[in-house]
């Protein structure tokens, strides 16, 4: 498959703002990277049918939306170990405004975090959101609604 400049120049432009949508979907950097290196791939793969139809990063934003979705429910069958690790790990988070988003997103199940994500940080429709998870606009909403009844009201509902 021979090299196509315009793929090269896409991802030199929108390379950081992808990343960052990454960390915004998965809460930390080095799954933001993970999120971004696979949609990347798969968006060369099918580079040629997309450059005619001129929305790659749409494209891209799908990949990793869902890719985010299937490594949560893999993830969900993680096994837990009594093990303490040798060192503790801490990500760091950003300040101010940032930081307050963040914490309360952190607090959310995953598929509400990620209505929110793309709805206000995206400014995603609810028929958008629902084409790249693949529900209903039923289902949008209503995770929404959800999410923002949470984080008004705390993770335990106090």
């Amino acid at each position: 498959m021979e090299a196509d400049p315009r793929f090269a120049e896409f991802v030199a432009e929108r390379g950081d703002a992808l990343l960052r949508y990454g960390y915004v979907l998965a809460g930390n950097p080095h799954d933001a990277a993970d999120l971004v290196q696979e949609a990347l791939l798969r968006l060369r793969a099918a580079w040629p049918g997309l450059v005619a139809k001129e929305n790659p990063e749409g494209y891209v934003r799908t990949i990793m939306a869902r890719l985010h979705t299937v490594t949560w429910r893999l993830r969900r069958r993680e096994s837990l170990s009594w093990e303490l690790p040798e060192q503790g790990h801490h990500d760091a988070l950003p300040s101010g405004d940032e930081r307050a988003m963040w914490e309360a997103l952190t607090g959310l199940p995953r598929k509400q975090r990620v209505v929110l994500v793309l709805r206000y940080y995206e400014e995603l429709s609810d028929a958008e959101i629902a084409a790249v998870l693949g529900i209903s606009r039923g289902t949008v909403r209503s995770q929404a609604s959800r999410a923002i009844d949470r984080s008004r009201t705390g993770p335990a509902g106090s």
